[in-house]
């Protein structure tokens, strides 16, 4: 098998039904459902000017400031994909552009999330298509390989495989593995329900916050105030 310059097929991917499920939750919420130790690092920010992402994954794994991989699995995405590419983190050449942008916006592409830099950031913005990179530079691309497509990869330590669910908003970047997509579900809706009781109980002023003395004595915080 051909190690750092492939292109592969995804054996699987997440269906649209769930996809449009988690659409609708927050990332935070599912995230807190991961036990909070899953994210795809605090540098990848929205590029766009707002909304969220949500869609199947196709990999890319390319060398930094070369966007060869990116523009084949741009060709390769079936509607609603969102390509997420490892490019390292370097900012020095960005990895796409407006005619990239207008390409994958023609392909159906539901987002990207780029471990490395984008440039033409007005066209993100107006355009609007869930966008999340790690910075901004001016100097475009070398297109030279090798990359590889549909091969697992890792951003900031939190792994995703081809055809995982990738989800994005303004708090950031969160892969759930297709293996966990129901679990993740029913978890995320149970807290989404704790947490609509909750702002029920402040909002009529009967929350319970005898939790935080509880955890403050718990953790020997002597208390000098009263």
């Amino acid at each position: 098998m051909t190690i750092g310059n492939q292109i592969r097929p995804r054996d699987r991917k997440v269906d649209a039904e769930t996809i449009a499920k988690f659409a609708e939750l927050p990332v935070a919420n599912v995230s807190d459902s991961m036990s909070r130790v899953f994210a795809a690092g605090p540098t990848l920010r929205p590029m766009h000017a707002k909304g969220s992402m949500a869609g199947a994954a196709i990999t890319v794994r390319s060398r930094p400031g070369d966007n060869l991989m990116l523009h084949k699995a741009i060709d390769m995405a079936e509607p609603g994909d969102v390509i997420v590419v490892d490019a390292g983190g370097d900012l020095t050449n960005a990895l796409m552009g407006e005619l990239m942008l207008a390409y994958a916006v023609k392909r159906g592409v539901a987002g990207f999330v780029l471990n490395g830099a984008i440039r033409d950031v007005d066209a993100f913005v107006e355009t609007n298509l869930p966008t999340f990179a790690a910075g901004v530079t001016h100097r475009g691309p070398y297109k030279d390989g090798p990359g590889e497509i549909n091969v697992t990869i890792s951003l900031d330590g939190m792994t995703i495989a081809p055809g995982d669910l990738v989800i994005g908003d303004a708090d950031g970047v969160l892969a759930v593995p297709y293996d966990d997509l129901e679990t993740v579900y029913e978890a995320t809706m149970a807290k989404q329900a704790a947490e609509e009781k909750q702002m029920k109980a402040i909002t009529e002023g009967t929350n319970d916050r005898s939790w935080v003395d509880k955890a403050l004595a718990a953790a020997g915080c002597q208390d000098l105030t009263g």
